[in-house]
């Protein structure tokens, strides 16, 4: 197990050989992008009864990505080999050769040698495959596994530490967004005191309405909720990016729910600070959703 928790890439290369009866293979794994679990397998004709076991051991090692599994022999397995004798064949030939002696009144005796060499006297027998045992490519697909998961890993620590600088930039966005936000309200409700003021043209101000008025703007214009909502996703997102279980998914989710409040956040906002931020907040959350693509 890692020291330190990091997400998992879905890209990577792993290979390995070792030792399978009296051959060696060779199994190379590669994985790429992939919305769910997409094993391929490509086996030499002698290993098509270990399939079923290897897909389930990919199956207990990934859960995410199309993952290719490429096994071939760099030491052929033996092959059990023995030569059969068809011994009716044989006294049909030896029967014709004494016929033929008699009838041509020939001397001498049979050619074994010739008898042998005759069409389906002697034929050598071939058994399909060489003995071996299933443990032992399951032990080269292990390893080759476990280099797989090294290099995803390896990866996904680059991957994660990307995407935590994303979340950092959109946190130092929102701050900004926070500490400009009362005097957005502020400078509103000056406006709205001066809007009406110029239209009254001198006549008395309704103090009670207009507090009604700036209270009911100030409702509309309030991002509190907003603000506080995207810092839990914030803060979510950072817990997934030290979990041990794969996070895309739920990273992904997020990187909607943070959309979504940035996007009210914008629409409320009727500021020029805050609507820089908010560009500036996508700007980095898109290439957070991008990023969140690749990781398992």
């Amino acid at each position: 197990m890692r020291s330190r928790m990091v997400p998992n890439s879905m890209t990577g290369f792993g290979s390995a050989e070792g030792p399978v009866g009296d051959g060696r293979l060779e199994i190379e794994l590669r994985a790429v992008n992939h919305r769910h679990l997409n094993t391929q397998l490509r086996l030499p004709a002698k290993l098509q009864d270990v399939e079923v076991e290897l897909r389930e051991l990919v199956r207990r090692h990934i859960h995410r990505g199309h993952v290719t599994l490429a096994a071939r022999w760099t030491q052929e397995i033996s092959t059990d080999s023995r030569i059969a004798l068809n011994i009716d064949r044989a006294r049909e030939v030896v029967t014709a050769l004494e016929e033929l002696k008699k009838t041509l009144g020939l001397d001498g005796p049979i050619d074994i040698g010739f008898v042998a060499r005759q069409p389906d006297v002697l034929t050598f027998a071939q058994s399909e495959s060489g003995e071996f045992d299933g443990g032992e490519v399951r032990a080269v697909a292990e390893v080759a596994l476990e280099q797989l998961a090294a290099a995803r890993a390896k990866e996904g620590e680059a991957l994660g530490a990307e995407l935590a600088r994303l979340l950092t930039s959109i946190e130092q966005q929102l701050s900004e967004v926070e500490r400009r936000a009362p005097d957005r309200i502020t400078a509103e409700r000056d406006r709205l005191r001066a809007a009406v003021a110029e239209l009254l043209d001198g006549r008395r101000l309704d103090e009670d309405r207009l507090a009604q008025e700036i209270a009911l703007l100030a409702d509309k214009l309030d991002i509190t909720e907003e603000i506080v909502r995207l810092r839990a996703h914030l803060a979510a997102a950072r817990d997934h990016l030290i979990s041990s279980e794969p996070v895309g998914k739920q990273l992904g989710f997020l990187g909607q729910e943070m959309l979504r409040e940035i996007n009210t956040i914008g629409s409320k906002g009727n500021d020029t600070t805050i609507a820089r931020a908010v560009i500036a907040m996508k700007g980095e959350l898109e290439k957070f959703r991008e990023q969140t693509e690749n990781l398992e």
